[in-house]
């Protein structure tokens, strides 16, 4: 059952902040009431497109709007200080991922939330794919056996106009890094989330395929998981024409390969009757064009997933599952390899 109603402000008015607004839409007694942009022109045509009221200043907005949930869409360098100001204020936060570009800038976020006694969540719509239920079940059962693999591929193209048509994509100061960093993260995040903690990592960072860029537009690293899985990350904006990202997890028991949204693989050495209804609900061939080459491509039907449970989380249900810890997982083991890259060693977790 709903309880009370909550107030919605999105603060940044990028291509992002429309699929959170239509998700807002989605949530039962949720209602967006304001948006803020340093360019008022592009705050007051999103307030009008969706109904709300236009801010130019964040704390204006915050005080003024009486906000319940701030959802930030700046570039991913801006999230901090947005965040802050939303803990002073005593505003709830949910962030677009990743929640911040470095591990101290992330810990910040989550001590002013703590401090405050508001919640802070990040966007990770990937974890809400239907398909990945049942992997998730097969997990929590032991039916993989013993872990031994775990694999993240995310080839994907982006065009030079991409680059440099945007005042921080492939920047490292709002970017924080490339294909992983902002693309190939929705995957590490189901590494991090699925598999035992990482242990170690090495890797090699390239920006190879565009011109201009201060990050990586190809990457590649190999894990080792604590008890003793290997893994793998891949992940490409300069992977022409783009191709499906894929999730594999394997043990001395069975296999799972998600690609996009759809199981290509759920295969057990003890199956059962119920697998043939798992890939007859969510096997074949999945729908690729999710971002693959355009980011607009993408609905926002997972993003409302989690904004429904965000809420759900605030009214005192089950613990928003991205929280600010959950989603630090992802942009320490990105910063990781970086390090890695960049040193030539073995960086230990």
């Amino acid at each position: 059952m709903r309880g009370r109603d909550y107030r919605f402000a999105i603060l940044g008015t990028g291509l992002i902040a429309r699929f959170h607004a239509r998700a807002i839409q989605e949530v039962p007694g949720g209602s967006l009431v304001a948006v803020c942009s340093r360019d008022r022109s592009r705050a007051e045509a999103f307030a009008s497109e969706f109904g709300c009221k236009a801010y130019v200043e964040l704390e204006s907005m915050l005080t003024h709007a009486k906000v319940d949930v701030l959802v930030i869409a700046t570039p991913s360098g801006a999230h901090l200080e947005a965040a802050l100001a939303a803990a002073a204020a005593g505003v709830h936060v949910l962030c677009e991922k990743p929640l911040e570009i470095s591990v101290e800038r992330v810990d910040a976020m989550i001590e002013a939330h703590r401090k405050a006694g508001t919640q802070l969540g990040c966007i990770f719509q990937i974890r809400y794919t239907p398909a990945l239920g049942p992997v998730r079940e097969a997990l929590q059962e032991g039916r993989f056996g013993k872990l031994t693999y775990a694999g993240a591929y995310v080839p994907w193209w982006r065009t030079q106009e991409y680059y440099s048509g945007s005042s921080w994509h492939g920047t490292m100061a709002l970017d924080g890094g490339g294909a992983l960093m902002n693309q190939a993260i929705h995957m590490v995040d189901l590494l991090c989330d699925l598999m035992p903690p990482v242990e170690s990592v090495a890797g090699v960072v390239s920006s190879v395929g565009h011109v201009g860029i201060q990050t990586e537009d190809a990457a590649a690293a190999s894990l080792r998981f604590e008890g003793g899985a290997v893994g793998v990350v891949y992940g490409s904006t300069s992977s022409w024409p783009g191709q499906a990202k894929r999730l594999e997890i394997s043990g001395t028991g069975g296999t799972a390969i998600l690609v996009d949204d759809r199981l290509a693989v759920f295969s057990f050495l003890e199956p059962r009757a119920s697998d043939r209804a798992v890939m007859e609900q969510f096997g074949g061939i999945g729908d690729a064009v999710h971002g693959v080459k355009d980011p607009a491509a993408m609905g926002h039907v997972l993003h409302a997933a989690c904004f429904k449970d965000f809420v759900a989380a605030l009214e005192g249900g089950a613990p928003y599952p991205v929280s600010g810890e959950s989603a630090r997982k992802s942009v320490a083991l990105v910063r990781a390899i970086y390090e890695a890259s960049a040193t030539g060693r073995t960086v230990i977790l």
